[in-house]
């Protein structure tokens, strides 16, 4: 019986170590940008790129117009002009008028909610994702994505990006070889230059990281006044301690 529970340990203990190094394996490639949720400006461009070019068939049904207006600072005014499409209220949530059935005809697929798909990727997958769709003919949509291989939708920052291709899919000697993002040559242009289309997919991640958990713009400053309330509370625990010890000392 001992014999068997070592046994199970040592499995234990070596699947865990498989799965750790092909996590780090897996996220190793991806390429990386710094979260910014202090910066408004950039929330607010991320806010309108995600509603314009994601909310047309993705929801983010966990989030409401005038909470996001008020955490971004954008008033109920610039709200309906800029932000709202699909409906006329501030507090209705960010929700698409297309049925899950009519996306499944279209897509072959029902496009996910996009309310906590930050936490559930991470902001550096996202960033990759967005950065590396590239011409597949084979695809149904006629485009293929490193991050996200065989990826079910379009490249719809396309007109911003501009079209890429994979430069290389062959070694010199002929062999296979695996894509990178090194590989990705650019054919046609965008709209955007290469830095422009760089800050708006940052600006959308930010956003989408503020999605996922809207409380943590709050909770550094909160954490402030928490911290700065137990440095206070300290001193005068600290001497009402003194006053009660002092006959004893």
């Amino acid at each position: 019986m001992l014999g068997h529970k070592r046994v199970h340990q040592a499995a234990f203990t070596l699947l865990m170590l498989v799965s750790a190094t092909a996590s780090a394996a897996g996220g190793a490639h991806l390429l990386h940008m710094d979260v910014d949720l202090g910066n408004e400006a950039s929330l607010q461009r991320g806010a309108k790129t995600f509603v314009n070019y994601c909310l047309s068939c993705h929801s983010a049904s966990y989030m409401r117009y005038n909470r996001m207006g008020k955490d971004l600072g954008i008033s109920d005014d610039v709200l309906k002009a800029n932000f709202m499409f699909g409906t006329d209220k501030v507090g209705d949530t960010m929700t698409v008028s297309m049925d899950s059935e009519d996306s499944l005809k279209f897509f072959g697929v029902s496009p996910p909610d996009l309310s906590v798909i930050a936490r559930a990727r991470g902001a550096d997958w996202l960033y990759s994702y967005f950065k590396t769709f590239y011409l597949d003919e084979n695809r149904p949509f006629g485009v293929n994505n490193l991050t996200f291989k065989d990826v079910g939708m379009p490249h719809v920052l396309w007109e911003l990006q501009g079209v890429q291709r994979l430069a290389h899919v062959e070694s010199e000697d002929g062999a296979h070889h695996t894509p990178t993002y090194a590989d990705l040559e650019l054919i046609t242009p965008g709209t955007q230059t290469e830095k422009e289309y760089d800050q708006t997919i940052r600006d959308l991640v930010n956003f989408m990281v503020y999605l996922g958990e809207p409380i943590k713009l709050k909770r550094g400053k909160i954490g402030v006044w928490v911290l700065l309330y137990l440095f206070v509370f300290m001193i005068i625990a600290y001497m009402l301690k003194k006053e009660y010890w002092r006959d004893v000392h």
